[in-house]
């Protein structure tokens, strides 16, 4: 069965807690929940991770290259300043989808800038924790296209 890297960056541990009014009062583990169901419905096993360190963002990226067939990242304050997770994400040649719970072009100016955004198979923005499985049930739909055209 195929299996999708979830991976979240920094601060995203603090979900639930976190400014509630920007990303809303679900957890980490509640994202992680909806997601492996997501997967789950499509046929996809999925592993995640966490980390407030770019660099073990960056090793679990590498990893993935040998038993994940996409990446559904959510690289938190990362999006806008790691050109490592970025290089990382382009030399494993995975299809991933990039998820922000809020909406980074309505807030501040720093935020609207990705450095993933250009490889990224997609973009999914403020639609909240939904967003995770959109980004899964995207990914599922790419898989199943390079399947049919193998």
């Amino acid at each position: 069965m195929p299996r999708l890297l979830l991976l979240n960056g920094p601060n995203l541990n603090l979900l639930g807690t976190r400014e509630p009014g920007i990303y809303g009062s679900e957890t980490l583990a509640d994202i992680e929940a909806l997601a492996r169901r997501t997967a789950q419905a499509e046929g996809l096993e999925l592993r995640a991770v966490q980390s407030n360190s770019e660099g073990a963002l960056v090793d679990a990226v590498q990893a993935a290259r040998e038993d994940c067939a996409g990446v559904v990242v959510n690289a938190g304050a990362y999006t806008h300043t790691s050109v490592a997770l970025r290089d990382a994400l382009a030399a494993v040649a995975l299809p991933f989808v990039e998820v922000h719970v809020s909406n980074v072009h309505a807030r501040e100016e720093f935020r609207h800038h990705s450095y993933l955004a250009p490889l990224a198979s997609a973009v999914i923005v403020g639609a909240g924790v939904q967003g995770y499985a959109f980004a899964v049930q995207r990914l599922a739909t790419l898989l199943t296209a390079g399947r049919d055209r193998a």
